[in-house]
């Protein structure tokens, strides 16, 4: 193997070297950014060339020949594969040299949009004021409150800029206050992994103590006593939610006992306390159904079932007042809302009809308060905000802008009258509002700022429906700088994603209107998939319908080219995670129809990771993808799968993006994908991946590094487009 890695290495050494000539010519003659695309000939750097090794994915479908297996490896330590990647990466800094001018300029534009000493709307719970906060020219939040009002003494529960001093990468995912509110009990992760080691501060003496937790989920909940935390640990090779433990604080985590086993791996698993505070809940959730278990939070060891799983059986349950109130699809394909009463266990029989189905409304939540209930819902692809008072009175709360986001905000008060909800749009920024359940006042608590001198009035949003090839018609949300002229001339960023049903909603983002200023039109694709239009949405974009996400996508494409809104030789596409298996399947089926396409931690290797259940995630998505051991599915989804697809044809320019310790999609997916790429394809076209060899699924951490990867790929893009700086 030691000749293998020589070879590696010395194409690493080539890249660099030419790299740093690059450098060294353009800091002389310096070269204008963004004024024409540039080229693999242009550039005149030479891609690295992943060796190929023989090796044979052997399924009942047949056997497949995947010579770039070599790469995975679980373990992140292989001196092979981390040379390739390392190549890759300095590649792409050779390719992207011309454009660090521009690159430059536009994290300037993202970074000087942002209020950067801005703070969250406080909340009031039990007596505490609690809010969020960043601090000038610093990446994390930190996390804070005030006893009685915001004019008392503020007081620190988690500084992140601390607590991340040391490490490449820092995340806190989670954390929960003590019932006597002396004590927070936190998650962090310090690789990307999403593998979460708990720790608790005493609030009052601000010291910070390891527990001795660790490869756990984000899931935590305090018991009555101050003193116990249940917690979801997770399997340390499949990375699957396995068990939910409690941990009784100064005690050996090796005695932690296990309160519930779940023996079935396509369940994930979530621990939280009701609205109550009265129990402790566990939830469990697959594809096709959920279930939950509670406990008395003072004695968190009897765990009784709401109601037993079923297949085709989705429900969650929150208590409040001496009754639970239930969102269940049982015989409702969009939900519906029921209640039972106090100490009725495992009798779904026993539940009444609180609000009925609608077939036209698919209801997403809800929140209980004392004397009303909250309800998120989707109508007609947009999401609104129900009150159902305990009379039976409902309102539903307007908004004015054709396509925008409303969604329920931090409510800690069931006892309030005043509901709090946030609401943005294409173009106005994050708002947050309250009203009165009652008088129906509604009160603007505070807009988020954006700098720069932006002015929303400037920019206008609007709402398309395009025809998919079998007739359906999808919703497409879009905006563009007003005096924008639908002459198809300009360029287009389409943006979709299309998977477990998340749906894609149209909010503000301050990125996106670098690309406004610039001519350029921002469209979001409202698929098949998601579940924008309603359940059915979600049903018609998966498992043997999943080509239906890949077709609406293109066809919303051909829509928007066709109206003018875009030159059918300037549109650019975006999407990660599942959004990447779009974009992979997208430039298979049309990749004339794109010029450049951006895809981030892309699943793309779908029948390989499918068929192997020790990777994380695998057998918790039989039911999205299909189970690839029955050859109906191995057919359907090896025709689509973007790896297996790939051919000698002309693609477009491309920027891959991975993290070395992505849990969701393992790095090898992306990495063998551009290797395979590279060898097939017939165009010259500038492919580039860049690997975050200290990141995860969700990229680097720090709110000033995401900017500065986002302006990586945004000039990437913007140059294949022909817009200058």
């Amino acid at each position: 193997m030691i000749h293998q890695n020589v070879k590696v290495f010395m194409k690493f050494l080539v890249v660099l070297l030419i790299f740093v000539m690059l450098n060294a010519c353009s800091s002389s003659d310096p070269q204008p950014a963004g004024l024409s695309p540039l080229t693999a000939e242009a550039v005149g750097q030479f891609p690295p060339v992943a060796e190929k090794r023989a090796f044979n994915v052997v399924a009942p479908g047949g056997t497949r020949e995947d010579e770039y297996y070599w790469l995975r490896d679980d373990n992140r330590q292989d001196t092979n594969m981390l040379a390739y990647l390392n190549a890759e990466n300095a590649y792409t800094d050779a390719v992207m040299a011309p454009l660090a001018g521009f690159k430059d300029h536009l994290y300037t534009e993202m970074v000087g949009r942002l209020k950067q000493d801005d703070s969250t709307v406080p909340y009031l719970y039990k007596d505490y004021w609690y809010y969020s906060r960043y601090e000038e020219g610093k990446d994390y939040q930190v996390h804070a409150r005030r006893k009685g009002s915001m004019d008392a003494p503020e007081e620190i529960i988690l500084d992140l800029n601390e607590l991340a001093r040391g490490y490449s990468y820092y995340s806190v995912d989670n954390f929960k206050i003590s019932p006597d509110q002396k004590l927070c009990a936190f998650v962090e992760d310090s690789v990307g992994r999403r593998q979460y080691k708990l720790r608790i501060k005493n609030l009052e003496t601000g010291v910070i103590n390891d527990t001795g937790v660790s490869g756990i989920s984000y899931g935590i909940a305090w018991s009555a006593d101050n003193t116990t935390i249940v917690y979801v640990w997770n399997d340390p090779d499949t990375l699957l939610s396995k068990s939910i433990k409690s941990h009784r604080l100064a005690t050996d985590p090796a005695s932690d006992p296990v309160l519930y086993n779940e023996p079935d791996d396509s369940f994930y698993m979530d621990v939280a306390l009701t609205r109550s505070e009265n129990y402790i809940c566990i939830y469990l959730e697959s594809t096709l159904s959920d279930e939950q278990r509670c406990a008395d939070v003072n004695k968190p060891g009897e765990f009784k079932l709401i109601a037993e799983r079923r297949r085709d059986f989705k429900y969650q349950a929150d208590h409040l007042d001496g009754r639970w109130v239930v969102r269940t699809n049982w015989n409702a394909t969009n939900f519906k809302l029921m209640s039972f009463a106090e100490g009725i266990w495992n009798g779904r029989e026993q539940w009444t009809d609180l609000v009925p189905h609608d077939q036209a409304v698919l209801i997403s939540g809800f929140e209980l308060f004392n004397t009303f209930i909250a309800i998120n819902e989707r109508f007609n692809g947009l999401t609104r905000i129900r009150l159902r008072s305990s009379a039976g009175i409902e309102t539903i709360l307007a908004a004015d802008e054709p396509a925008f986001q409303m969604v329920l905000d931090v409510n800690r008060q069931p006892n309030s009258d005043w509901v709090r909800y946030s609401y943005t749009s294409l173009t106005t920024p994050p708002t947050i509002y309250e009203l009165n359940s009652v008088s129906k006042e509604r009160r603007m608590l505070k807009e988020s700022p954006v700098l720069g001198g932006f002015d929303k009035r400037n920019y206008v949003t609007e709402r398309q429906w395009a025809t998919a090839r079998d007739g359906a018609l999808v919703p497409v949300s879009l905006v563009y700088r007003k005096g924008f002229v639908k002459n198809g001339t300009a360029a287009l960023l389409q943006y979709g994603y299309g998977s477990y049903g998340y749906s894609m909603e149209p909010i503000f983002s301050s990125s996106i209107i670098s690309l406004l200023d610039r001519g350029m039109v921002y469209a979001i694709a409202h698929i098949r998939g998601g579940q924008e239009m309603g359940r059915q949405w979600y049903e018609d974009g998966k498992l043997l319908n999943k080509k239906n996400t890949f077709t609406d996508f293109i066809d919303v494409t051909n829509h928007l080219v066709g109206q003018g809104y875009a030159d059918p030789n300037r549109v650019a596409a975006l999407g990660g995670s599942a959004g990447g298996l779009l974009m992979g399947a997208i430039a298979n089926m049309a990749p004339s129809s794109y010029r450049v396409i951006v895809s981030q931690v892309p699943f793309v290797d779908i029948v390989t990771t499918m068929l192997d259940e020790s990777i994380p995630l695998t057998t918790n998505e039989f039911d999205e993808w299909g189970n690839p051991q029955d050859l109906v599915y191995y057919n359907y989804m090896l025709s689509y799968s973007p790896y297996d697809q790939l051919r000698a044809v002309s693609y477009p320019a491309m920027f891959i993006g991975t993290g070395l310790w992505d849990s969701q999609v393992q790095y090898w997916e992306p990495a063998k994908y551009v290797a395979r790429l590279r060898d097939r394809r017939t165009d010259n076209n500038l492919l580039v991946m860049r690997t975050q060899m200290e990141a995860g699924h969700g990229g680097s951490s720090g709110r000033f590094q995401r900017y500065n990867d986002m302006a990586e790929y945004y000039s990437f893009m913007m140059n294949q487009l022909g817009l200058q700086e």
